[in-house]
């Protein structure tokens, strides 16, 4: 981070979405700006209200500086290279240098002032998704306010009113700038101890986002509707997602923020968890049941809270099972069980770096050193302590440990089974199939009476 004179400043005047003069430039907090992917550690509050800090999933929280009981933030909309997963970049927009950007952190009641300067090759404006403020603040281009040009410097400043989990996103050009990657998380915590709110010991949170960039390529093409190949969390994909590291019996809280053209299904394996929240607010305790999977849809924030009493290595991805893969193509034709045999010889001959793909299955892709253009994630990897993982995309892995200390976000490495928990191959001997009989109270087919078509030529407007 550069965090040079970051808490350097002079008091400022409140500029509601309006245009920043030189003057005032001076005093703007400076931006901060993050480079890496890697998961930083929570921002504790070294000024304002306490919180709990939330740790965002291969991201960071925004630092901002206090002016006059105001908690000020500076964003940078910009051009950004985001690393997806190790050997593969892509050109996208974003934030502070990272796509999405930042996550914001406040407290209820907190005063809060952004400052917006736009360094993108056309205009833009924020929309606080979710927020309670007064319209002109609500970031709509057009609508609410002029839209920030190019080199200029906008603020929004509100109260954040109730607790929450929220995002921020464009609402000018929406179509190209969020397809480009532009968005970002948005915590409201507590002011104090809330009746809907526990407190958690962990509170991780990231951002839905899908991409169609083709292989060998950087920026991601915006017209995309339906056929995305890349599935991601906050703009990585696995095994580029980092693990969601806890200790056995911590209480746990993931926020999940849906901004894809399409609902997730998120799923985790060993535990139950509840929805406790979404961007309206705390559930009711009425409406809260335990659930393996939630359907988060487009535009929803979803807030899980589960005890982690189960040790291991447990499985969190989307449960579309293309959402788990990477960088696919569309028109591939099925060929399983298709005989193979002399022709990859003689295409071979043509095109001597041709594979044959799908004669047994898919599961070969993710052991096949097959060449794939520059920059290119491949469609199935990741590698775990027995073999392929056989995944991509939305896919991460919550690790449980007993001996991980309060606070510790390493990664602990690979759970260690114990001995009798794990499945096992048997040797010994196998009974004969049981085969079912057909029942003899099996509802008897029966011809209907016969069918006579009739066709008529429609003439005229047929009475319409």
């Amino acid at each position: 981070m550069n965090r040079r004179h970051f808490f350097n400043g002079a008091a400022l005047t409140a500029v509601a979405a309006a245009s920043v003069s030189r003057v005032a430039m001076a005093a703007l907090p400076e931006p901060v700006i993050m480079s890496g992917a890697d998961t930083a550690p929570p921002l504790v509050p070294s000024s304002g209200r306490p919180y709990n800090p939330v740790v965002t999933l291969n991201g960071w929280t925004l630092p901002w500086r206090m002016n006059n009981g105001v908690k000020e933030f500076h964003l940078v909309a910009e051009p950004v290279v985001r690393e997806m997963t190790p050997g593969f970049k892509a050109h996208m927009w974003g934030y502070n240098g990272q796509s999405p950007g930042p996550t914001i952190e406040v407290v209820e009641g907190d005063r809060v002032r952004v400052f917006v300067t736009n360094k993108l090759p056309e205009h833009t404006s924020v929309h606080w998704h979710g927020q309670r403020l007064p319209s002109g603040m609500d970031g709509v281009s057009g609508l609410n306010q002029p839209a920030i040009p190019v080199g200029k410097t906008f603020v929004y400043e509100f109260m954040a009113r109730r607790p929450g989990t929220f995002m921020y996103h464009p609402h000018a050009d929406e179509m190209t700038q969020m397809a480009m990657g532009m968005m970002g998380f948005w915590v409201t915590h507590p002011k104090g101890k809330h009746p809907l709110i526990d407190e958690v010991d962990r509170d991780f949170v990231f951002l839905l986002n899908a991409y169609d960039i083709d292989p060998g390529t950087m920026t991601p093409k915006i017209m995309t509707m339906t056929d995305f190949n890349l599935w991601s969390w906050n703009s990585r994909i696995f095994p580029g997602i980092d693990t969601l590291n806890v200790r056995l019996g911590d209480k746990v809280r993931i926020r999940i923020g849906n901004l894809t053209m399409t609902n997730h299904p998120i799923h985790l394996h060993g535990h139950e968890f509840k929805v406790t929240g979404s961007d309206g607010g705390p559930w009711p305790m009425a409406a809260r049941a335990p659930e393996v999977t939630t359907d988060v849809a487009v535009g929803q924030m979803r807030q899980l809270d589960f005890l982690a009493d189960e040790e291991g290595d447990w499985a969190f991805h989307c449960h579309k099972s293309h959402h788990t893969m990477n960088a696919m193509g569309h028109a591939i034709p099925t060929t399983i069980g298709v005989d193979h045999r002399g022709l990859v010889k003689k295409l071979q001959k043509v095109m001597p770096d041709y594979m044959m793909m799908g004669e047994r299955g898919m599961a070969d892709m993710g052991e096949m050193e097959m060449q794939i253009p520059e920059n290119t994630a491949p469609m199935m990897t990741g590698t775990g302590p027995y073999g392929g993982v056989e995944m991509g995309g939305m896919f991460s892995i919550l690790k449980v440990r007993k001996n991980q200390k309060p606070g510790d976000y390493k990664d602990p490495g690979w759970y260690k089974q114990p001995a009798g928990t794990q499945a096992y191959e048997w040797t010994g001997a196998l009974p004969d199939p049981a085969r079912m009989k057909a029942s003899s109270t099996a509802m008897p087919a029966t011809a209907g009476p016969g069918t006579e078509v009739q066709i008529r030529k429609p003439m005229g407007n047929m009475a319409h």
